[in-house]
Order: C-alpha cells, then sequence, then structure tokens
C-alpha cells in the first residue's frame, strides 16, 4: 500500500487531536498544519518551474532520460544479449550467460508509455501547456 501526502495529512491530524485538547489552539495547530504544506507544495512548484525552464537535458529532461534508459535497457535484454550469445555460440566460444535484466523494467516502461499517452491526449484536446 501506498503511503502518501493525504496519509501524512490524516496522521498530523491525528496527532493534533490527540495531544491538543483546546479547540481553539486545536483548530490553529490544523491552520499551521495546512498553511506549512501548502507553502511546501509552493516551494516544490517554484522548483518545478525553473527545472523546467533549464535548457540542460539532464535538469529538465529526466523523463527523457528515463525513457532512453528503459529503451536501451529493453534493447539490451531482448536484442544484444540473445545476438550476442548467438553469436558467440556460432563461433565457438564459451561466454558467460550475461546478467538479466528483472523483468519488472516492464511495469516502468508501461506506465512510461501510459502517462505519455495521457500526455499525448492533453496536446490534442489543447489543455497542455
Amino acid at each position: 500500500m501506498a503511503f502518501g501526502i493525504d496519509d501524512a495529512v490524516a496522521a498530523g491530524l491525528q496527532v493534533i487531536n490527540k495531544f491538543v485538547p483546546d479547540p481553539e489552539a486545536r483548530a490553529k495547530a490544523e491552520a499551521d498544519l495546512r498553511n506549512s504544506l501548502q507553502a511546501w507544495d509552493k516551494a516544490q512548484t517554484d522548483v518545478n518551474v525553473v527545472e523546467a525552464a533549464n535548457a540542460n537535458a539532464f535538469v529538465s529532461g529526466w523523463r527523457p532520460f528515463i525513457g532512453w534508459v528503459c529503451g536501451i535497457a529493453l534493447a539490451y535484454q531482448y536484442v544484444a544479449a540473445p545476438i550476442v550469445m548467438w553469436l558467440a555460440l556460432t563461433f565457438g566460444l564459451k561466454l558467460a550467460a550475461p546478467p538479466r535484466i528483472d523483468e519488472t523494467l516492464w511495469q516502468l516502461v508501461f506506465a512510461m508509455l501510459g502517462m505519455g499517452g495521457l500526455r499525448t491526449f492533453e496536446k490534442i484536446k489543447g489543455v497542455a501547456r
């Protein structure tokens, strides 16, 4: 089960409700918690804007980087390694089997392709920035 920000907020509110008996103080503590979370969200949004505006692909291009890594890993797993092993057997070379990539790579690839599809849908509908 995933632990998200909603779970963290709920846990924080439970702590406040348990340890702050005064209703006015409790309301102030809850408001402070929500304000601090909003400030954190705003700061993260500012960081995201700066990163997205950067011309360096290693800063603004993490999605393409992950896409290339997945593509290279799949090419290694299903094209390069089998061809190298076939060539080694054809020429009588004894090679140790190359390391295998965990099959969970597919989950990452499918997630990225699905998210890319959603982005394409946004662009088609004209709601993408």
